[in-house]
């Protein structure tokens, strides 16, 4: 495929590449200008256009809407981040961003739109963390247009990247947690059961428990090795990747009880894996948690299992009653577990460290009102002392 370039000053090249002829016995020329320091990269550039259209990637930008767009741009995310992340923007792209904008062309969106976009979500009550990831994909598809000079200008640069402002989970109290663990023991799914307790107990993310094998297990030290988290993408399957943070890989000793209840959890799990014999489905991985095939658990199984445990423990109550245990998401086991420690005088630092935060402030972001809460009462406590 045959390519030109046309020097028109000022570091502006016309670059022409030919795509053979048209229906009509024309030439199927497409064109660009692009900006260049001198001639050798514009040679390059060009190397890159003819590559471009070779792969039929190439769109007009006179012509080129967002939705059209949004294809080469994510080609391009697809060698840079992992299945699960692409999966995540799918969905933000195809949840808000190309409904609403899809059909403008890229070259006429303006900061103004963009503004206009995010103010919805805002309205729409969308979570801050969740407006600022549509607010990330978008300057990361304006950003490869303006480097594959489809566009000239980032129209992101004006625009306010929103702020994430953590607003507290719900939690249970200590009272709360007694009522919980005493219907816990009402349980028949011990695995269930055991998950949740671990949760509670060592702070850990649903997708860190459901990755812990028992090479993880150290019995003798009394110490879990966090080392992976389990994700699931239609495209590729379960995957074990490495926590979301450096700080997430991390040794966190359960309560000796927990760990009890894990040697007894591990000898139901290897009379499994004897039995299952030809039909174990798990690999050379033998998963904590997993079925009785030794398969790791849906990333779905344990929030689907407490949101019916909750339901199950309050069925039968009429309108008014108090429920025995109010509802709170899976993820808010771990959110429980921290406030836990702080109403039990725990370090902020050893909590940070616990749970595998990145650093102590976000953990403070996130639990700095409980601590606020704690040291009043600690204050109170202090107030008995004057008569």
């Amino acid at each position: 495929m045959a390519g030109s370039i046309q020097d028109r000053g000022n570091g502006s090249y016309f670059l022409t590449v030919s795509a053979g002829f048209k229906s009509g016995g024309k030439r199927n020329r497409k064109t660009r200008t692009v900006q260049a320091k001198n001639i050798t990269e514009a040679r390059k550039k060009l190397a890159a256009f003819v590559a471009e259209v070779e792969a039929d990637e190439y769109v007009a930008p006179s012509h080129i809407k967002l939705a059209q767009y949004v294809k080469i741009w994510r080609k391009d995310a697809a060698k840079k981040v992992s299945p699960k992340t692409i999966e995540t923007y799918d969905y933000v792209l195809n949840g808000r961003i190309l409904p609403i904008l899809g059909h403008h062309k890229i070259e006429k969106l303006s900061h103004i739109h963009i503004n206009d976009f995010l103010e919805t979500l805002e309205a729409d009550d969308l979570g801050t963390s969740t407006i600022q990831k549509h607010y990330n994909v978008l300057n990361s598809i304006f950003k490869l247009a303006v480097k594959n000079e489809t566009i000239k200008k980032n129209p992101m640069d004006k625009v306010d990247k929103p702020s994430v402002t953590y607003k507290p989970g719900e939690v249970y109290n200590s009272n709360e947690l007694k009522q919980l663990f005493l219907l816990l023991n009402q349980e028949e799914n011990n695995q269930m059961v055991l998950m949740v307790k671990m949760a509670l107990k060592t702070g850990l993310r649903k997708g860190e428990l459901l990755a812990l094998q028992w090479d993880d297990v150290d019995f003798a030290t009394n110490t879990i090795h966090v080392r992976h988290s389990l994700s699931y993408t239609k495209e590729n399957g379960y995957q074990l990747k490495e926590p979301k943070t450096k700080g997430s890989i991390r040794k966190v000793a359960p309560p000796k009880k927990l760990m009890d209840e894990l040697r007894k959890h591990k000898l139901i799990k290897s009379t499994e894996r004897i039995e299952a014999a030809e039909l174990w489905e798990g690999g050379k991985c033998f998963f904590v948690f997993s079925t009785d095939f030794g398969k790791p658990f849906f990333p779905s199984v344990p929030n689907r299992w407490w949101t019916r445990f909750i339901n199950r423990v309050n069925i039968g109550l009429k309108k008014n009653d108090k429920p025995l245990l109010k509802k709170i998401r899976f993820h808010d086991l771990r959110h429980t577990a921290a406030t836990d420690l702080i109403n039990k005088g725990a370090n902020i630092h050893s909590i940070s460290k616990r749970l595998g935060h990145a650093n102590i402030t976000t953990t403070m972001n996130i639990y700095g009102h409980y601590l606020e809460e704690a040291d009043q009462k600690i204050a109170d406590m202090l107030d008995e002392d004057y008569i």
